[in-house]
């Protein structure tokens, strides 16, 4: 992340990173996103189930180590989150090195993963606006004597375009300053300042959690499919829906694929307890 990089996510809250993967990594993203979507799909209603503290009920997929929960109806979504368990193809984007030098950027201390989620947005879905103004705590966005200092912020990969009417990721740029309440209750598409972020596949976005932010209606046939990454400081604990404030979830053959770089990303607890599991 440059001075300009940082000046222009400190204004806005968000970046839009062009080319951010290259074609080699989005072949090898694209075909096991889609398998996963078809197994999440095939899956989402089934037993064993999880009530998330957020109120959402998941189906827990021991076999894979994914959550899944949502609905595959006209206007509806599905969230699969933990997706790092399923396939050794996500791997190269634990420790990334191009997405570490940005999230380095923005982030003080010990930097941790908190949050693993493949959203799937079907046909008329729109993603309800948050953030912005007053928020947790452990969202909040400041500068100090060492530069930015963000709590949460994700990176979203793109492995397909996305436009305005395929339902783009939507923010209300500077959002993440004000001490305001957010005074908008109305639609995402009619809210006030709101602009899609129009992407090619190999882009990338990163924003602040404290960002006002969501997606548009996706007016189009296309099912979008968005990977979010979500760090913070190594402290903090899930920010997935499913285990909300609970460690993360990674199953013992995902962390011993992993190298001590990798590793050093998951909650110091986390490590503690799989160093000792056999894979």
């Amino acid at each position: 992340m440059d001075n300009t990089e940082q000046y222009e996510f400190d204004r806005q809250g968000f970046l839009v990173l062009k080319d951010f993967l290259t074609s080699q990594e989005v072949d090898k993203l694209a075909p096991v996103v889609n398998r996963l979507v078809d197994h999440g799909e095939e899956h989402y209603e089934q037993e064993p189930r999880k009530k998330s503290k957020w109120g959402p009920n998941y189906h827990v997929n021991a076999e894979n180590g994914y959550h899944v929960s949502g609905g595959l109806e006209h206007g509806e979504t599905i969230i699969i989150e933990d997706f790092f368990n399923f396939d050794l193809a996500f791997d190269f984007l634990v420790n990334h090195p191009k997405t570490m030098s940005y999230i380095a950027g923005i982030v003080q201390g010990e930097i941790g993963i908190n949050n693993s989620e493949l959203r799937v947005r079907y046909t008329s879905n729109a993603s309800g606006t948050h953030g912005g103004g007053p928020t947790n705590p452990k969202y909040r966005y400041a500068v100090n004597s060492n530069g930015i200092d963000a709590m949460m912020v994700r990176m979203i990969y793109f492995v397909q375009d996305v436009d305005a009417d395929q339902g783009a990721f939507c923010v209300v740029p500077g959002t993440h300053k004000t001490k305001l309440p957010i005074p908008y209750t109305c639609s995402v598409d009619e809210e006030p300042g709101m602009i899609g972020l129009e992407v090619k596949a190999g882009d990338a976005i990163l924003f602040t959690e404290n960002l006002r932010h969501g997606g548009l209606t996706n007016r189009s046939d296309q099912v979008r499919k968005t990977l979010h990454v979500g760090y913070g400081p190594a402290w903090m604990m899930s920010q997935n829906i499913s285990t909300m404030d609970e460690v993360p979830y990674l199953k013992p053959e995902t962390w011993h694929r992993y190298d001590q770089g990798q590793r050093d990303l998951f909650q110091p607890w986390l490590r503690k307890e799989l160093e000792y599991q056999s894979p």
